[in-house]
């Protein structure tokens, strides 16, 4: 996460900033639900350990991660904290060795009554659109449970295609490569995104 600690995005929809140790009780509740800890293939961890998690996440190298804040409502300064507008997360894996233009994707919106209003969608390609733009990246990879359908639906709309299925794990793999059009068109459907120092805005006064 040293790749984006002092980088916030802002969308229409939703404001990426990065996962800091204020952002840990909310997330923490939200993992002891048993269908995060499902869909996330997650274990429940005390809040001590979320707190340890996101202090090593922070030092990672080879990962990506913002919280998705809703951005109407962390635009209603002053007045809410950022860990009350807390809706998801959105993480970039580098972890394949043999190809640093690759990242695998996941996207979390945790928030039942925030789901199906494209958050997600969003989420997901302001996180692309700065993985080609600022970290090399030209292919992405989604691994999603195979009962996750509306998770499977929103990559496909986002050019995804499946390539593989692992009985064994119960997910699908589905991939995107990042080819001249696709670079075009995932610019175009982020030309709104503003990217800006973190802290910077209202923020800085909370």
């Amino acid at each position: 996460m040293r790749l984006n600690q002092n980088t916030m995005l802002l969308g229409k929809k939703v404001v990426l900033v990065p996962y800091t140790s204020e952002h840990v009780p909310r997330y923490h509740e939200w993992m002891k639900s048993e269908e995060l800890q499902r869909l996330t293939a997650s274990e429940p961890l005390t809040l001590e350990q979320e707190y340890a998690m996101q202090c090593s996440w922070q030092e990672d190298a080879d990962k990506c991660t913002f919280i998705v804040l809703d951005a109407e409502r962390w635009q209603s300064w002053p007045g809410p904290t950022e860990e009350s507008c807390m809706v998801g997360d959105v993480n970039l894996f580098l972890t394949d060795l043999e190809d640093p233009t690759l990242g695998e994707i996941e996207v979390m919106i945790a928030e039942p009554s925030c789901r199906g209003r494209g958050f997600g969608t969003e989420a997901a390609l302001l996180m692309m659109s700065y993985g080609v733009s600022k970290l090399g990246l030209t292919k992405f990879e989604a691994k999603i449970g195979q009962g996750n359908e509306p998770s499977i639906r929103m990559f496909q709309k986002l050019h995804f295609e499946q390539v593989a299925v692992s009985s064994v794990f119960q997910e699908v793999t589905l991939r995107l490569t990042v080819n001249e059009p696709e670079r075009q068109w995932l610019l175009d459907q982020t030309s709104h995104m503003e990217e800006k120092a973190y802290r910077d805005g209202p923020t800085e006064h909370r």
